[in-house]
């Protein structure tokens, strides 16, 4: 099995949300031309191909799977109206 590199803590990390697309570009340094590997659940894995090293993450649509996901776990429910009292 081929080995990746994955480096210790890098110094800089630069991201970039596109509204439009629901597309988080997330880059270990300045973005480079890369590979992409989908390693599934929408999130693709981008690699330098010479020196094997992870230089960033794409992950799709996460703002809607995150909505998704929150409204799963709570529903969204009305509160009961309280009828108005007169005397």
């Amino acid at each position: 099995m081929e080995t990746l590199n994955i480096s210790e803590k890098k110094s800089r990390i630069k991201w970039d949300y596109d509204a439009e697309a629901d597309v988080l570009y997330i880059s270990f340094g300045n973005p480079r031309n890369a590979e992409g590997v989908d390693i599934g659940e929408g999130t693709i894995i981008r690699i330098q191909p010479d020196s094997k090293e992870i230089i960033g993450v794409t992950i799709l649509n996460p703002l809607s799977r995150t909505l998704s996901s929150l409204m799963g776990k709570y529903p969204l429910t009305r509160k009961k109206k309280t009828p108005f009292l007169t005397k």
